[in-house]
């Protein structure tokens, strides 16, 4: 039980452990196509790790030891409360280091390769309630049990590697539709940490109110749930082909989607009924991950591009469907995304482990 501000005792709202749950659970299927289809290369992190031993996460922890604070039950520990609680109701296995360091923004990130941690923006703990916060702490606990920290990275660290092709005549051309790609699959996992959220929390307003939060700032005392659902539904079908130009412009070269683009995509999620199967128990676990099947998960992505075509008010897909079938073609070739980079993917791999093998000694050796 706790007490209001009157003195006046509250229940305290008892939230449902997702026992053996399963981070496909919550992942978006673009977002879980593509982690699956990274999962099937075998052995693939360590040799990225090795061939790229000049990038330190060691460096990266101890930047946050020395210029943040480590939250535990002695420092921050509210925040900390709220974070066992968030990985509690996730059954994450083993709690990640949690830093909190000076920041005027809201938000927070997961940084890491070989041991993931998290940070967080002191604005979000002065400016968050407990409910809002316990979200956002369940939102970059989702990124660290995705495995988006390591492969964020990696893919990162590749993508500068590619560059040295960029020399080429297609190099350059190719680069920038690698990275386009890799942003791409970075947006839906920015939505699969939304659901994760949500699920360690388990209260979709609380969850909406984050994003609020993210939009215009900490103070909602005239900001309207709603109007903001509204101004999604406005972004998303408004005004005519330029404006559907404007928004390819905005988010194409964009890690996360616009906030009112996740708080549709949340809102849509728990009306399709998943989030309240997941609390119900039907939900995937972590022991048959290895029985996921690659073609099943990108036919998956394409069916949820598809889906997500269907749905949109856009200018732009609306006069794409007038004209035939190209929503549903473009479905396709965006599912099959995943396939493509898996491909990508492997052969830089076996690249960087040939010139792993033929310079181990060499401390400059990044991928030139």
């Amino acid at each position: 039980m706790t007490s209001d501000e009157q003195g006046e005792t509250l229940p305290v709202r008892r939230r449902v452990v997702l026992t053996g749950i399963s981070s496909r659970a919550w992942e978006h299927p673009a977002d879980r196509g593509a982690l699956t289809a990274l999962r099937e290369l075998r052995g693939f992190d360590d040799v990225v790790k090795a061939f790229f031993g000049m990038w330190n996460e060691r460096g990266f922890r101890l930047t946050y030891l020395a210029s943040s604070i480590r939250v535990d039950h002695r420092q921050y520990p509210r925040v900390y409360t709220l974070y066992t609680e968030a990985a509690q109701a996730l059954d994450l296995p083993e709690l990640p280091d949690l830093f909190v360091r000076q920041s005027p923004r809201l938000g927070g990130m997961a940084i890491g390769l070989d041991k993931p941690f998290v940070v967080i923006n002191s604005a979000s703990v002065q400016h968050l309630d407990d409910e809002e916060l316990r979200t956002l702490l369940g939102h970059e606990l989702g990124h660290v049990r995705s495995g988006h920290a390591v492969y964020k990275t990696i893919l990162m660290i590749l993508t500068r590697w590619a560059a040295n092709l960029s020399w080429l005549p297609v190099g350059a051309i190719a680069l920038r539709a690698i990275i386009a790609a890799m942003l791409e699959w970075w947006r839906k996992a920015e939505l699969s940490a939304d659901r994760a959220g949500l699920l360690a929390n388990q209260d979709p307003a609380a969850a909406l109110r984050l994003l609020m939060k993210l939009a215009g700032g900490g103070d909602l005392s005239q900001i309207d749930t709603a109007a903001f659902l509204e101004q999604a539904a406005d972004y998303d079908g408004g005004g005519d082909l330029r404006d559907s130009f404007h928004k390819i412009r905005m988010t194409a070269w964009s890690t996360h989607p616009v906030p009112v683009a996740r708080a549709a995509d949340l809102r849509h999620w728990v009306d399709s009924g998943d989030y309240a199967r997941i609390l119900g128990g039907d939900y995937p676990r972590r022991d048959d991950d290895r029985d996921a099947s690659v073609s099943e998960e990108i036919k998956a992505a394409a069916a949820s591009y598809r889906e997500a075509f269907g749905r949109t008010q856009d200018p732009l897909v609306g006069l794409l469907r007038r004209l035939g079938d190209s929503a549903s073609d473009l479905g396709d070739w965006a599912g099959t995304g995943a396939a493509r980079a898996r491909d990508w993917v492997a052969n830089a791999a076996d690249a960087a482990g040939r010139a792993a093998r033929g310079r181990p000694d060499d401390p400059t050796t990044n991928g030139g």
